[in-house]
């Protein structure tokens, strides 16, 4: 028998479940290391990803789960989207085979560093931020997890010395061998509920997996003052050196905020930078620089890089993108914020009166933790999705004006009804897409595109 570091059976068989960037990337990998594999998807596979196995000569199905090609896998890969209920994962499970992540998996091939960003805002700007970062300092590194390629296609085709990797709490349900060198969590506030059974303390375990395996020479850098990851901190053992960031300065604080200048304290460097040099407006934005910045310090990149890095980075899409004015009014996608504190950073950065677009898949959302910025900023509430009913019972009478729409062109029509010069109009939905869109990525182009063709006269 021929094992990896995780003792994953090479000469064994893969089953891989869910045929998107993740569950295609596994698959590659399990054939290039000389698995038997097989891919089993409920629903339809996009047509680049059976390109992909079609090129690695890697059988799959879709449209069902064929049991008897499901249930003699060695080992199981499953997508992060696909629950632990799921009735195929429950007959994997009691069969005794082992489920992982694609990232659990991928981790068992290389013996890369990773830096891994987790929370439930801010996870994405700052694993990219962290990622150019280390690319503007020559560093050999892949972007993987939420963002970029997965990890397991680059571990396959193109490996690389470090990887930084946004990691949601559905990835870490899965790994358990995997150890991060850098774990990163930025805040953790109530999301996905649904998939948690509606306890949060279900859910922040989930995101305290990235911290287990870490050792005392791994590093631990977190948001000091979120209340949620300060009280888990102290209900768990970890060896790793603590590197806690805030506004203020605390005891052991690796980076903080003094007179308009953000310090950094890390093991070995001491620097900082002007908060008005960074390329990213906004408190939210404040928080991923200083978390980027940490991570690249003790990284050892010389602090001279990690400043240009930290004032030339671009904004990231879908998140308090600026897509146009008409008519005098600005138009803002936010389309990332599928979650209640997303929409309240959102909200916290806005200078004007605003047109607030909500809606779409409710996961179990509190939306008391926006109402007194609504009421102090939202002049207008636009509902979009095929049920509102739970927005407009809570909103109703806490703005000036409200709409029930259940499409993007019915949306943007109330929009421009109740939005005047001078005004934003923010989509920033609070919930996720997937009533009315694809993703959060599709539900953010349409609404650009949307935008510029009102831009244009169309």
């Amino acid at each position: 028998m021929s094992v990896n570091k995780h003792n994953i059976d090479t000469d064994g068989r893969l089953v891989v479940l869910g045929g998107g960037e993740s569950g295609s990337g596994a698959a590659v990998l399990g054939k290039v290391k000389g698995m038997d594999v097989f891919l089993s998807d409920m629903g339809t596979i996009p047509a680049k990803y059976k390109e992909l196995l079609e090129k690695y000569d890697i059988p799959y199905e879709e449209g069902k789960h064929t049991e008897e090609k499901i249930l003699n896998a060695n080992v199981v890969v499953k997508s992060p989207g696909i629950p632990p209920y799921a009735p195929m994962v429950e007959k994997i499970v009691a069969k005794g085979v082992p489920v992982l992540s694609e990232i659990e998996f991928a981790a068992g091939f290389t013996d890369a560093k990773m830096v891994c960003i987790t929370g439930s805002n801010g996870k994405t700007t700052t694993t990219l931020l962290t990622y150019h970062i280390l690319c503007k300092a020559g560093l050999d590194a892949g972007l993987a997890g939420n963002v970029g390629k997965s990890l397991a296609f680059q571990v396959a085709t193109d490996p690389h010395e470090i990887y930084v990797i946004e990691l949601s709490s559905f990835q870490l349900e899965n790994m358990y061998k995997f150890k991060a060198n850098i774990a990163v969590i930025m805040n953790i506030t109530p999301d996905h509920m649904d998939r948690y059974d509606h306890k949060m303390e279900n859910y922040v375990a989930a995101k305290f997996r990235i911290l287990q395996n870490q050792t005392k020479d791994d590093y631990f850098v977190y948001w000091q003052d979120d209340p949620v990851v300060r009280k888990q901190i102290a209900q768990v053992q970890s060896e790793a050196l603590q590197l806690p960031f805030g506004v203020d300065r605390e005891e052991n604080s690796a980076a903080y905020v003094k007179d308009g200048i953000i310090h950094f304290a890390t093991p070995g460097d001491v620097w900082e930078i002007p908060r008005d040099r960074l390329a990213l407006p906004g408190l939210h934005n404040l928080y991923n620089s200083m978390a980027a910045g940490i991570s690249a310090s003790v990284l050892n990149i010389r602090k001279e890089n990690i400043r240009e890095a930290l004032e030339d980075f671009e904004a990231v899409e879908h998140r308090l993108e600026y897509v146009a004015t008409v008519d005098g009014v600005r138009y803002v996608n936010d389309s990332k914020a599928t979650n209640v504190n997303s929409t309240w950073y959102a909200l916290e950065s806005m200078t004007t009166p605003t047109v607030l677009i909500l809606g779409g898949k409710d996961k179990g959302n509190d939306y008391t933790e926006i109402e007194q910025l609504v009421a102090k900023k939202v002049k207008a509430i636009v509902c979009m999705g095929l049920h509102n009913e739970k927005l407009m019972e809570f909103f109703s009478g806490k703005v000036e004006k409200i709409a029930d729409t259940n499409s993007l062109k019915d949306a943007l029509e109330a929009c421009r009804r109740f939005a005047s010069e001078g005004d934003t109009v923010l989509l920033s939905p609070c919930c996720a897409s997937f009533d009315l869109f694809k993703s959060y990525e599709d539900r953010g182009d349409q609404f650009k595109a949307a935008v510029k063709a009102m831009k244009a006269g169309k």
